[in-house]
């Protein structure tokens, strides 16, 4: 599978700290080799075509997948990802 980040998502990334996004490629990797992977905690968001991945216990990343690729939607604490689900 390929990968795409969308525009807000690179937005995201850049502002996180260093160790946060060091993670976030280590899961990312992840996600590529192994969906399945217990590391990543993978949930669709209820009544949305949009998945979520742990980062770390305060981060996650959501995504979705069209085609072959993994469309990178947004990364980042709960409460900004409160609002994926509402889009």
């Amino acid at each position: 599978m390929k990968i795409r980040r969308s525009a807000s998502f690179s937005k995201d990334y850049k502002n996180l700290p260093v160790q946060i996004q060091t993670r976030a490629d280590k899961q990312l990797l992840r996600l590529v080799e192994n969906p399945k992977h217990p590391s990543l905690r993978i949930k669709k968001l209820r009544g949305t075509e949009i998945f979520e991945i742990r980062v770390t216990r305060g981060y996650r990343l959501t995504f979705k997948i069209e085609k072959e690729f993994l469309i990178l939607r947004r990364i980042g604490t709960h409460d900004l990802l409160k609002q994926e689900g509402r889009r």
